[in-house]
């Protein structure tokens, strides 16, 4: 069921269906609920599934405030909250979203019921930026102009679809051209990438603090689901990534980053297996 929550005087688009324990998916940076569908048909007769588009992304209205590691696990805690849903939770994170679900079960370790990180990103040494408040400032304004100039009608649709084909070994963009119209040739969802790309690296290092102050619980189970498509250095980050976080470890092939869209099978059996329950 589809329905909008105010989390943070924001209006977040979420959806949510199935039945039984609770788990989380959030999407990469640009994209949307829509893109977990492959996914929750599989999850749905094990799971009450919740998906949601973070400010700025899918039908979600704008940012208020820049994105933070501490921010993003509130904003899932918030959902949750919102929809009389208090967990524990299994939280799924794909890309820069695994940085929130990590981040949400240091934080909130007692409503996790385990982590999978979707090949999610990985920064063993980020260090926050210079001058946040400006970087802000220059994404916003850049959303504008490009939105001014009609830059997102005229392309945003295009640009969507040629993103998700290159990160896909076959196979083009599954999603109806109609979601795909309604969220990405807006300003809105422009200025939400531009914001949410603007602080990646200062989201990044405040994930590095966190893993310092708190310590993950040793009874939440994590998992760490990797595409390396041939690519032997990331196979390796996301390795010690798992080392890390004391996570098993699983090399999807084939897949590319959308693994969601390519191995929906191996996303929904490591969100059940994480979760306690395997019934895939």
């Amino acid at each position: 069921m589809s329905r909008f929550v105010r989390v943070g005087g924001v209006a977040h688009h979420v959806v949510v269906e199935g039945s039984g324990p609770v788990c989380v998916l959030s999407a990469g940076l640009a994209m949307c609920w829509f893109d977990w569908d492959p996914v929750v048909r599989l999850l749905a007769p094990h799971r009450t599934v919740v998906r949601f588009d973070r400010p700025g992304h899918g039908l979600s209205a704008p940012a208020a405030v820049p994105p933070s590691a501490a921010g993003e696990a509130h904003r899932i805690a918030g959902v949750l909250d919102a929809l009389g849903l208090p967990g524990p939770a299994t939280v799924v994170g794909h890309s820069i979203a695994g940085f929130h679900a990590e981040a949400h079960a240091r934080l909130y370790p007692a409503r996790t019921a385990g982590v999978v990180l979707v090949d999610s990103s990985v920064e063993e040494h980020a260090r926050p930026p210079a001058a946040p408040a400006l970087r802000t400032a220059v994404a916003r304004a850049l959303g504008t102009v490009l939105g001014a100039a009609g830059a997102p009608a005229a392309l945003g649709p295009a640009v969507r679809r040629a993103g998700v084909r290159l990160s896909r070994p076959t196979g083009g963009d599954p999603a109806p051209l109609a979601l795909v119209r309604a969220c990405y040739a807006t300003t809105r969802v422009l200025r939400g990438a531009l914001l949410e790309n603007t602080h990646y690296r200062a989201v990044a290092a405040e994930l590095l603090a966190l893993r310092e102050r708190f310590p993950l619980p040793p009874d939440v189970p994590v998992t760490v689901l990797a595409a390396p498509d041939g690519s032997a250095r990331w196979d390796r980050r996301q390795r010690t990534l798992a080392r890390r976080l004391g996570a098993r470890y699983e090399a999807v092939e084939p897949s590319g980053h959308l693994m969601m869209l390519d191995r929906p099978d191996a996303v929904a059996r490591a969100a059940l297996r994480t979760g306690g329950q395997d019934e895939a």
